[in-house]
């Protein structure tokens, strides 16, 4: 599989490796997620992503067979879907971390969001750094959102790091 940040997204939401991402699997990063923090699955927080995320497959299952392909993601991913759809679901899943409800992740935070949501084996200290963009230890909600919409949509942002490619670049955001 390509290195591109398609390949490197699908490849972390394709959690058994088969080639295509399931509903379950889609959906079961929300539960990592919530789980790592210990909020319960009834929590409005969690309910909230839990839909956002049903939205998003939704929207990515372009045949309806409850599976998504490469090809039906790489189709579908891009600006105007992270605009409609994914700035809600991340944005859900930065919420459920921030367990102190300042609008921020301080580190401990976004490593156990990122590494609930997939990210294990990837630089979350070198991540956390490139988007701490004023050295408080904190990543605000909207930093955090544009270097993934800049990372999908370009593959050009701090969060290149995170997913292992690229130059580690400083959010102007």
């Amino acid at each position: 599989m390509s290195d591109s940040p398609q390949h490197r997204i699908f490849a972390m939401l394709d959690v058994d490796g088969d080639g295509v991402i399931t509903y379950e699997e889609y959906l079961s990063r929300v539960d990592r997620v919530a789980a790592v923090v210990g909020r319960d699955g009834r929590h409005p927080v969690v309910v909230a992503s839990l839909a956002a995320h049903d939205s998003v497959f939704q929207d990515m299952d372009a045949d309806r067979d409850g599976r998504v392909t490469f090809e039906e993601y790489r189709t579908w991913v891009g600006h105007e879907a992270f605009e409609r759809f994914c700035r809600t679901a991340l944005g859900s899943l930065f919420d459920i971390a921030d367990t102190d409800y300042d609008g921020c992740l301080d580190r401990a935070e976004f490593i156990c969001l990122r590494t609930a949501a997939g990210n294990a084996d990837t630089d979350v200290s070198a991540a956390f750094d490139a988007l701490d963009i004023d050295g408080d230890g904190l990543i605000t909600r909207d930093d955090y959102l544009s270097a993934i919409r800049d990372f999908v949509t370009t593959g050009n942002s701090p969060m290149a790091a995170a997913y292992g490619s690229g130059p580690l670049l400083r959010s102007s955001s």
